[in-house]
């Protein structure tokens, strides 16, 4: 039920997907559908509360050791992403949708960006604490904009999966932004991306 909704929202949104073509593609009856949910938002809400919690135990449960590891991690989320494309275009569509703040997943993002901000910048806090980075290095701000690449390579693969690498062109980027904030230059570690 849960994948088949990814696709609906991915294809239609939140507003204009239905329960009845979600229960119809999975062979239930609506009410069937209701219930293990008790309405549309509760569906979408388990949508994102299952696909947040498999990122995070695949990429994020163990803490970063430096703001290279993080880096890396991001990078492989990323190449993940563009394996699993029906929920990488349902996150780009709900993302769009849920800015209006009466959205049903409006606080499960807002949430969902703080906290990645947050884990971002204070990694490169650390790293800053340990040498890694400069001093004069604004974490929060680069969290943010990390944050905001990773979005727009997101929003270009979407567009056109087959000409835009989202992993290698993360990759670029953050090997750039890695050597202009490392005391020593240098570039991320060398790692092969995932197939």
């Amino acid at each position: 039920m849960l994948d088949a909704a990814v696709e609906h929202f991915a294809q239609r949104g939140f507003h204009a997907s239905s329960l009845a073509r979600i229960a119809k593609e999975v062979g239930v009856t609506q009410g069937g559908l209701l219930h293990h949910f008790r309405s549309k938002e509760d569906l979408l809400v388990s949508v994102l509360g299952r696909s947040e919690e498999h990122d995070v135990e695949q990429f994020f449960a163990a803490e970063f050791d430096s703001a290279a590891d993080c880096f890396l991690r991001l990078i492989d989320l990323v190449a993940y992403n563009s394996r699993r494309p029906g929920r990488t275009r349902m996150f780009n569509v709900l993302v769009g949708e849920s800015s209006e703040t009466g959205h049903p997943a409006h606080a499960f993002f807002t949430r969902r960006y703080d906290m990645i901000v947050t884990r971002l910048a204070d990694t490169l806090r650390a790293a800053v604490g340990t040498g890694e980075l400069g001093p004069d290095t604004d974490c929060a701000a680069t969290a943010q904009e990390v944050l905001a690449v990773m979005d727009g390579h997101q929003i270009q693969w979407a567009l056109a999966p087959d000409s835009v690498d989202m992993a290698q062109r993360l990759r670029t980027y953050l090997d750039r932004l890695y050597r202009s904030l490392s005391t020593t230059g240098a570039r991320l570690p060398s790692k092969p991306l995932p197939d």
